[in-house]
């Protein structure tokens, strides 16, 4: 049997603390197990990916009593985060770095974190091309020592949708990366006509920043929209199913999980057109986006996509029709650890 230890950040089954990263390790190490592996879990205690001592020491503890010549597979908001750990572990371990999001995109302390870590891996494991592309622009890095494993998805029942198109929902927690503020500003544009938008996410990553996406929101938008803080489970399924539309106006996204779980759905996507969003969105077989992508800093550009959406009851037809097709060519998580599967595999060789 072939024996792989996972380090991974405290807190990943919290279900007030949701995330695709999260998920994504939970689904990685089940599906490894699932297909005979020996998963070895590790928590690594405190705030990551901004730890402090202590959690940095109780790290180097955990790797110190991983046996010599094991291999490690180690979520990158945690290895990224603590370069001097991985390196002094290198020299007996066999670590494989699992990037969500690269943290050094600026030049810095973090940035000679991500890279000692980087050095210090066997082989990496990006978890989209675009992030591989950036990690190879941005590091010292052999193209052949990083890997792609993009997240699957768990097939769905189509969302029946309404003749209107209004039921707008956006997933993610309330963050300036997650980008809600600018829903709200793109939304408030669009009075005139009907519609009603639920934001399912964490209402405590950033409160201060959270709070005042609310206050804003319900000053302005009074009645159209409801935050219902995290969903896991079937209530999240229940918003999906209930849906005509995602809307994602993050500021960055190195994929976009839920842009999978949406289409799963049969549910169209209208997205801010940022790092992986247009990989995770993909393309029918004629070349045909199953969603609009509109320029990142640009409100009024996100407010005419979905009054295009509102209005347009033929592209409504378009795009459902595309998201039909894309459904049946949505990545698996079989797929997905069988990626990672081939990696771990090389790297106990």
């Amino acid at each position: 049997m072939k024996t792989l230890h996972v380090v991974i950040p405290d807190g990943i089954d919290d279900p007030l603390r949701p995330s695709g990263g999260n998920f994504y390790d939970r689904r990685v190490i089940d599906e490894l197990t699932a297909h005979g592996w020996s998963v070895i879990e590790h928590v690594a205690p405190g705030e990551w990916p901004t730890p402090d001592g202590t959690a940095l020491s109780a790290l180097d503890s955990l790797l110190r009593e991983v046996s010599t010549g094991s291999s490690v597979l180690v979520d990158g908001l945690v290895g990224s985060a603590a370069g001097e750990q991985l390196a002094a572990a290198a020299d007996r371990l066999r670590l494989i770095l699992l990037v969500h999001m690269p943290l050094g995109t600026s030049p810095g302390p973090v940035r000679d974190s991500e890279q000692a870590a980087l050095g210090a891996a066997t082989s990496v494991v990006a978890t989209s091309s675009w992030t591989r592309s950036l990690l190879l622009d941005t590091y010292s890095l052999g193209a052949g020592d990083v890997h792609v494993a993009t997240p699957g998805v768990d097939p769905a029942e189509p969302a029946e949708g309404s003749d209107t198109g209004t039921h707008l929902l956006c997933v993610g927690a309330v963050t300036p990366v997650k980008g809600q503020d600018r829903l709200v500003n793109a939304l408030e544009l669009l009075h005139d006509l009907p519609w009603q938008c639920v934001f399912v996410g964490s209402l405590e990553r950033d409160s201060d920043f959270a709070d005042a996406v609310q206050r804003r929101a319900q000053t302005s938008l009074r009645g159209r929209v409801d935050f219902t803080g995290p969903l896991v489970g079937e209530q999240l399924a229940a918003q999906y199913a209930a849906s005509d539309v995602l809307l994602l106006p993050s500021r960055s996204e190195t994929y976009g999980m839920v842009i999978n779980e949406s289409l799963a759905r049969q549910v169209p996507v209208i997205a801010s057109d940022v790092g992986g969003v247009g990989e995770a969105l993909g393309a029918t077989p004629d070349g045909t986006m199953a969603g609009l992508l509109v320029a990142e800093r640009d409100t009024q550009a996100f407010a005419d996509a979905v009054r295009r959406w509102l209005v347009d009851p033929a592209l409504r037809t378009d795009l459902r029709q595309a998201a039909a097709q894309r459904r049946r060519s949505l990545p698996t998580w079989q797929q997905t650890c069988d990626a990672i599967a081939k990696v771990a595999a090389g790297a106990a060789v």
